[in-house]
């Protein structure tokens, strides 16, 4: 089941702090045939309980914080990428050649927003940097020999498959003897020892040294997550590969930046890597080993440490090694099959396996965190793309005939050709929402913050008179509220905080159905920049970033 329950249950949670839990259910967001919506619930509600159990522990608290997780700020996280603004700048999500193609026998997806990705793809089909060029060269081939050419080349290429075709594969075998969230105690060290903190706010990292050595999305989702509740993050990359400065400013919130060279600054690095509390990493399986960053060689240098690893297609199996992002994931899955129409595939409506599996990965890290304090033991935390996406096409399966979920005829690709699926340039404000909803304009998206990062005076008052309409929760111990159509009044503690940072939204002049209640705007190194609050709430815990993002590369490598 994709709900918090099963996620819970997967990190090794007690049950009983499941009744802390309660969520505001809002049906038309994040629409898709498969449970989207209940995936990326589930994943923020539990990474928001593992850090109110583990900030408990920290203030000496018997009683673990309650949690609140609203399917509105959820889905507007999910699709934070398309409401940025930097300078009043929109983001490209997708580059012109990251995009579905028809070939001789099916479809293929590529990812090509990197430019040695990009020169990857166009020299593994000889042809020149022109999307008519490359759709005349893939119309004429087999998609799998596609798949299996460019990848032989460094590329990034993936077929079509069905949900069946995939299950068949041997990737799909190797995940599925895999838990949802792997975690692995590496040695017996002793148990960790946590300063006490306070609450104003609570922060249940803080002072937690995190080495961030993550790239895209699903990571960098997650130290961002770290990053809000008070740890101090730093990101490593290497100078020459290179970041697409939107992503990283999206992802940025909360972290420093930094540039080293494995080789010849390594002395550096491992002063780094031995004075970290977390290690997190999100490259290929293996292609950290020739530096010695193994988990267990982390862990022989820095005992006590968690090390978490992030992975598109898994630590086991023939794929292990690929290169691979969500997009493409979905299509060698069959996510992209289930999701298309009339013969053309289709696209979830966030990169949900990103963002729920940077989720995943950041409880995974807290709840290890708190095991830490009890029974000591250095921690590996392991999630792919692949295996999140399995758990979807799972919580599919037990989903009840009818509306919510496609006849068999609705959910396989007709025969014939059809035009790809123009996913890459949909329009934030329809992204996560009902379609009746998708052209209100946010009155105040643009007002700027009274502090960084703080949305006006008047944002968090909710709208008189409106229709709450409280039910019971479908999966107990949770209680939920089904806010289906109109402006919903919170409860007081429901995630929004005395300065109202979460807005209501009629606040925010979106109404339930716009974004607008979940934007902020944040003066800083960039600019002013426009961008999603974070859905991971609980009572007394932090409601936004302590900074906003920097450029890539321009903080120096040391700790705070």
């Amino acid at each position: 089941m994709t709900d918090i329950a099963s996620v819970w249950s997967a990190l090794g949670g007690d049950p009983a702090l499941l009744a802390r839990v309660s969520a505001v259910e809002r049906p038309g967001v994040l629409p898709a045939r498969l449970p989207v919506r209940d995936l990326a619930r589930a994943c923020v509600g539990a990474c928001a309980l593992a850090a109110a159990e583990l900030g408990a522990r920290r203030a000496g608290d018997g009683e673990v914080p309650a949690v609140r997780v609203d399917d509105g700020a959820v889905a507007t996280a999910f699709v934070s990428e398309r409401h940025l603004l930097v300078g009043g700048r929109a983001p490209e999500s997708f580059a012109p050649l990251s995009r579905f193609w028809r070939t001789a026998d099916g479809w293929l997806r590529t990812h090509a927003n990197y430019p040695h990705h990009r020169a990857r793809l166009l020299a593994a089909l000889g042809v020149a940097d022109d999307p008519d060029a490359v759709a005349r060269a893939l119309a004429e081939r087999s998609a799998r020999e596609v798949e299996e050419t460019v990848y032989a080349a460094g590329g990034l290429a993936v077929a079509l498959r069905t949900p069946g075709e995939w299950a068949a594969h041997g990737q799909a075998a190797a995940l599925r003897s895999r838990p949802l969230v792997e975690l692995t105690r590496l040695d017996a060290s002793p148990a960790r020892v946590l300063t006490r903190v306070g609450r104003d706010p609570l922060l249940p990292a803080a002072g937690l040294r995190v080495l961030d050595l993550t790239r895209v999305i699903a990571g960098p989702v997650a130290t961002r997550t770290l990053a809000l509740l008070g740890a101090d993050v730093l990101r490593v990359d290497a100078p020459w590969l290179p970041e697409l400065p939107d992503q990283h400013a999206d992802t940025g919130f909360g972290k420093r930046s930094a540039l080293l060279d494995l080789g010849s600054d390594r002395d550096l690095f491992e002063e780094l890597l031995t004075t970290a509390d977390v290690v997190v990493t999100g490259y290929r399986p293996g292609a950290l080993d020739r530096f010695g960053l193994t988990p267990r060689a982390i862990a022989a240098r820095r005992p006590g440490v968690v090390v978490a690893e992030l992975s598109a297609w898994g630590a086991y199996g023939p794929w292990d090694g690929r290169r691979g992002f969500d997009s493409l994931v979905q299509v060698a899955t069959g996510i992209a099959a289930v999701e298309g129409t009339e013969g053309r595939p289709g696209a979830l409506p966030a990169q949900a396996l990103d963002h729920g599996t940077g989720y995943l990965l950041a409880a995974g890290v807290l709840r290890a965190l708190t095991g830490q304090t009890d029974e000591g033991g250095s921690r590996l935390v392991r999630v792919a793309l692949a295996r999140t996406a399995a758990w979807l096409l799972e919580g599919a399966a037990l989903l009840p005939e009818g509306p919510q979920r496609p006849p068999e005829e609705a959910r396989r690709l007709p025969e014939g050709a059809g035009q790809p699926a123009q996913d890459a340039g949909r329009p934030a404000q329809d992204a996560g929402w009902p379609a009746e909803d998708a052209g209100r304009p946010a009155q105040q998206a643009g007002r700027p913050a009274q502090q960084a990062g703080r949305p006006a005076e008047d944002a968090g008052r909710p709208a008189e008179g409106t229709g709450r309409r409280p039910e019971e929760a479908r999966r107990p111990p949770q209680r939920a509220e089904r806010l289906p159509g109109e402006a919903g009044r919170l409860p007081e503690g429901a995630g929004q905080s005395a300065e109202g940072n979460r807005q209501s939204a009629e606040g925010a002049g979106a109404g339930v159905g716009g974004p607008g209640a979940w934007l902020a705007e944040a003066d800083g190194p960039l600019g002013r920049v426009r961008y999603v609050l974070p859905p991971v709430t609980f009572a007394g815990g932090p409601r936004d970033w302590a900074r906003p993002p920097g450029s890539w590369g321009a903080d120096p490598a040391r700790w705070a």
